[in-house]
């Protein structure tokens, strides 16, 4: 057991059952909106999946100064790893977004939305990373370049969120402010439950992948061992099998 699997089990269940409960107060619990009726309640679906989204590019980004100070592999993986989950997250949040859309206002997609257009600017910015990444042959090259680029990429992230509140015009319902926003108590003890259960699905599957991950590499280094160890076996024995 790697040490990203350490305590993989406990987070797994917590992340099953914050889920549950999340989905249970959706569809039990929340009240239906007065203008949107049924339809809103994918509210709790796509906006945890946008925010949880936006926070892994961040953390992606902080990983990835990690590496930048220390040259350390390790942080460059984390990065790597932490910004390929924010993607699936983010084309989620893209996609149930749009549902929403087309159910609330007719179109699938609205281009004078600042939240809308904001947030596919990120996301089509980080995009980017993995062609960018893959593109660079030289191990250390590839996690440099990468590494630089997800920090600059990070700082986008807050102008994404500045333009929200800056905006003039929107029909984006805002729902983190300090005054908790426009939802009633039912509403937004769903949300918050909803938004710890999509950070859990996060964090979990992060360390999934950062398992496998780590376990494949371990994996090779013993296989390069044995065959270093092959390189010097007298002729006539056969090597063990892999």
């Amino acid at each position: 057991m790697t040490i990203y699997g350490k305590g993989l089990r406990g987070l797994s269940l917590a992340t099953i059952a914050t889920l549950s409960v999340a989905f249970s107060l959706v569809f039990f619990y929340a009240p239906l909106d007065a203008d949107q009726g049924f339809v809103q309640k994918i509210f709790y679906l796509h906006v945890p999946l946008a925010i949880v989204s936006l926070c892994g590019f961040v953390f992606g980004a902080a990983l990835a100064v990690g590496y930048l100070r220390t040259g350390d592999r390790r942080w460059d993986m984390r990065s790597y790893v932490a910004i390929h989950m924010a993607l699936i997250f983010g084309i989620g949040g893209l996609i149930t977004g749009s549902i929403w859309a087309k159910a609330s206002w007719g179109h699938w997609w609205v281009w004078s939305e600042p939240t809308l257009v904001s947030f596919l600017i990120v996301l089509l910015l980080f995009a980017t990373y993995q062609p960018l990444r893959f593109s660079i042959e030289d191990p250390e090259r590839q996690a440099r370049y990468a590494s630089v680029f997800s920090v600059i990429a990070g700082a986008f992230v807050p102008l994404n969120f500045l333009a929200v509140r800056l905006a003039q015009e929107y029909v984006h319902p805002r729902v983190l402010t300090l005054g908790g926003g426009n939802l009633p108590g039912p509403m937004r003890l769903t949300f918050l439950i909803s938004l710890a259960g999509i950070g859990l699905l996060y964090v979990t599957m992060w360390k999934y992948e950062m398992t496998a991950k780590n376990a494949r590499m371990q994996l090779r280094a013993l296989r390069r061992a044995l065959l270093g160890d092959d390189a010097v076996r007298p002729a006539g024995r056969s090597a063990a099998p892999s």
